[in-house]
């Protein structure tokens, strides 16, 4: 004798005499359709990603002919901890309790005290990918102009990293840590890395070189700096 029929735990057979439904077909149009919107989604995206990465807040960095913000930063190789001092006056609160032309120091990068010894080449970059590049770039040129300030700070970034990257490229030039990225509002960053050519003195040279120059561009305009600043009557080094 058989048994009595096992059931299955979900039962999937059909009732007799019934097909299994079959879902309406997708004319050619609604599939287009769907392509077209995906596209249409797809562009807006990279629009969107295009424009924060290369022009962030509209910003297009410092306009020549004004004058450089002041600020002091700790230097990558030092100990001192601390954000970036942006004050201008004394007590300005978060932008910091001393004004930061005043803030010296063998641990201090401070932008004020570059610029009264000469032209200035300061890089804002991150630490990430190519961006920190240019720092080579820049060291490349400090034998042929010894006469002009180079100098670099990170936006943010991580110390340790920073170290090690300044070590290992042999960078004699002071590189500084904006730990709470002041520096890339104030300095209207719009790229990585942006270099700003200041004159002795604090005031903007020329418009900012927009991410890595090509290194016979960078001499060139290193060269014109350093001969509008004897032009403007500057008396520094010979080179």
């Amino acid at each position: 004798m058989s048994g009595p029929e096992r059931e299955l735990p979900f039962d999937r057979r059909e009732p007799p005499g019934e097909l299994p439904a079959e879902p309406p077909p997708i004319l050619p149009s609604q599939r287009y359709g769907r392509y077209v919107a995906l596209l249409a989604i797809l562009i807006l995206v990279l629009i969107t990603i295009n424009t924060a990465v290369t022009k962030p807040n509209g910003a297009t960095g410092l306009t020549p002919g004004t004058a450089a913000p002041p600020f002091a930063v700790p230097l990558v190789l030092g100990n001192l901890p601390g954000a970036a001092d942006v004050a201008t006056h004394a007590n300005e609160g978060a932008a910091g309790r001393v004004p930061a032309c005043k803030e010296r120091g063998q641990q201090i990068l401070n932008i004020c005290e570059q610029y009264e010894k000469g032209p200035v080449v300061l890089a804002l970059f991150v630490d990430a990918g190519a961006c920190a590049q240019v720092l080579g770039d820049m060291q490349g040129l400090t034998a042929s102009f010894p006469a002009v300030r180079f100098a670099a700070v990170s936006i943010k970034g991580d110390r340790t990293s920073l170290r090690e990257l300044v070590r290992s490229r042999g960078l004699t030039f002071p590189v500084g840590i904006d730990a709470d990225g002041a520096l890339a509002a104030l300095y209207k960053v719009a790229s990585c890395p942006q270099l700003t050519l200041i004159y002795p003195g604090g005031v903007v040279q020329s418009p900012p070189l927009l991410r890595r120059p090509p290194p016979g561009v960078l001499r060139a305009r290193v060269s014109e700096l350093l001969a509008a600043a004897r032009a403007r009557g500057w008396r520094g080094p010979a080179g």
